[in-house]
């Protein structure tokens, strides 16, 4: 997964480069809901959203994510700590592969408010998640 746009902290050229091992270095958090993708409640485990952009040291105020295939949504980057998003790689103790919506998925806790359990939230939670931008 590469991380490039306004950001302070590289480690290939003008990008952040992480593979799986990386980011499960950075810790991992769970969060247990229900999504619109999955028949009943999930169990997601990833590393924080929040804490990937200050480990680069992202200078903007919303990130483009960018999938394996070629869907793009824009979040703000006050989501992040603001509902305590992270991107999962693991469901249900399980990594995900491509076919089950991984390797990568920006997981909103959706039964935590409402409010998330909404189209506009649902819409930013990319799954096989390849590229961030943040602008």
């Amino acid at each position: 997964m590469t991380i490039s746009g306004a950001i302070k902290v590289t480690n290939i050229g003008a990008e952040a480069v992480f593979d799986r091992d990386m980011l499960e270095a950075q810790g991992t958090e769970t969060v247990i809901t229900k999504t619109p993708w999955f028949d009943g409640v999930s169990e997601f485990s990833g590393v924080r959203l929040d804490r990937l952009m200050e480990l680069v040291g992202a200078q903007g105020q919303a990130v483009t994510a960018t999938a394996l295939n070629d869907y793009v949504t824009t979040i703000p980057i006050e989501d992040f700590s603001r509902y305590r998003v992270i991107l999962a790689l693991k469901r249900d103790g399980k990594y995900m592969s491509v076919r089950e919506k991984g390797p990568l998925f920006i997981i909103y806790p959706f039964d935590s408010d409402p409010a998330l359990r909404t189209q506009v939230y649902f819409g930013r939670a990319a799954w096989q998640v390849a590229k961030l931008a943040v602008e």
